[in-house]
């Protein structure tokens, strides 16, 4: 694994940047995989939660949750001596997906986060995803402390998701587990388009 230089800059041997984008519902773990993998310091776009979002945002399985991105988050990551990935999260929230379709513009892929204690949030996100045919997209599995172990097959079907789109599970809080989920998504898109990282 790559690493920034001292200042936060590219180190030189870097060729080639892909755009990816991370999507998922409200409360997955995006902004936690930013986090945990951005040799950076993420951008964030978070606000605090007001009673406005009371009934609107559904904080089941979410007790400490207080905070919540309006807008997108950003990191970089070094995978390579010679690739880097810029990720852009996406807002939860479908109130916010209109901002959807500019993020996923110049992307090479899209990593969907799933939380199976609150598995019918992904239908309509996958639904979404889908809208942007060209744009290749793996799914992975956020393990929570308190979620439920699933065989991937199992998930695969609940999902109903291609047999050709990468299942995967990780813990968005995990550098290692993250990055491993981040790279499936892009062997995914290198296959899809003969792209060559």
């Amino acid at each position: 694994m790559a690493s920034a230089t001292s200042d936060g800059c590219l180190p030189n041997s870097v060729q080639q940047v892909a755009k990816i984008l991370i999507v998922g519902g409200f409360g997955v773990g995006k902004t936690t995989m930013i986090g945990s993998v951005s040799e950076i310091e993420p951008l964030r776009t978070e606000e605090t939660m007001t009673e406005a979002s009371a009934g609107v945002d559904d904080l089941t399985h979410l007790p400490g949750k207080q905070r919540t991105t309006v807008a997108l988050d950003f990191g970089r990551i070094t995978v390579t001596p010679k690739l880097a990935l810029y990720l852009f999260g996406a807002p939860g929230q479908h109130r916010f997906w209109n901002a959807w379709e500019g993020l996923a513009e110049g992307a090479v892929g899209a990593l969907a986060l799933v939380d199976t204690r609150r598995l019918n949030d992904s239908f309509a996100v996958l639904d979404q995803l889908e809208r942007y045919a060209a744009l290749p997209f793996a799914v992975a599995v956020n393990l929570f402390p308190d979620s439920r172990n699933h065989p991937l097959p199992e998930l695969r079907d609940a999902l109903d998701l291609p047999a050709h789109t990468p299942l995967t599970t990780c813990d968005a809080r995990d550098r290692t587990s993250s990055i491993t989920a981040l790279i499936k998504l892009v062997n995914h898109a290198a296959e899809l388009t003969s792209t060559r990282f």
